[in-house]
């Protein structure tokens, strides 16, 4: 059944997406087919599908939908693997991964994001999205190890727990920095260690937790 933003969700892929080359077509697909505006706050939905981050409360964004398909796109996924998302916020990135991903276990400090989140990706019809709430800077050991790992928030620096939940191979996306300047890295367990590649410039809200950023630190 066709909604009333699916036109301006095809906008959303082609101007704001493919146009700056996110080009793999299962992330393509996957972002006409999740309704991001069912992730926004009511007073918003009408700017859901426009290019920038939207506030969902308590110091928490979504994601400007190209960040969400590059990222996305990092981790190479094909439909087997079992991925970790750090930071479910909204859960539509959550949405995202689990349109693509075989299993998808999403870690979130804040209870009230994580049961909102919940009862959207339900009522979606979601059900192969596992949520935890706890300190995602740490992952999620108890599901480990992980074919990828996206991380939503900015890290002070890269967190060991992640890399060592990473199967061979495994990829882990995360963006690394202060509040004046982050990257956004891409990590690779191979064979002799990690292969790291910097990817562009981003702005994230901070990681909080243990080896995230503390309070007053940001």
């Amino acid at each position: 059944m066709k909604d009333e933003f699916e036109h301006i969700r095809e906008l959303m892929v082609s101007n704001q997406i493919a146009r700056r080359g996110v080009d793999a077509p299962r992330v393509l697909e996957a972002m006409r087919s999740v309704p991001r505006h069912r992730f926004v706050p009511s007073e918003s939905q009408n700017y859901a599908y426009d290019d920038f981050p939207i506030p969902i409360g308590q110091g928490q964004t979504i994601s400007q939908p190209y960040i969400v398909a590059l990222m996305t796109q990092l981790l190479q996924l094909e439909g087997d693997e079992k991925v970790l998302e750090i930071g479910t916020g909204s859960g539509y990135q959550a949405a995202i991964l689990a349109s693509l991903a075989k299993t998808v276990h999403t870690v979130e400090m804040l209870p009230e994001l994580s049961e909102r989140a919940d009862k959207i990706l339900a009522e979606l019809g979601f059900s192969n999205i596992h949520m935890h709430i706890g300190d995602g800077s740490l992952g999620w050991p108890k599901a480990a190890p992980y074919h990828g790992i996206l991380v939503t928030a900015a890290a002070p620096k890269l967190p060991q727990a992640l890399l060592d939940q990473l199967s061979e191979n495994g990829k882990l996306v995360i963006p690394v920095g202060d509040r004046g300047s982050q990257v956004l890295q891409v990590w690779e367990r191979v064979q002799a260690g990690f292969n790291h590649e910097d990817i562009i410039p981003v702005a994230f809200v901070p990681l909080r937790g243990e080896s995230g950023w503390h309070d007053g630190d940001w």
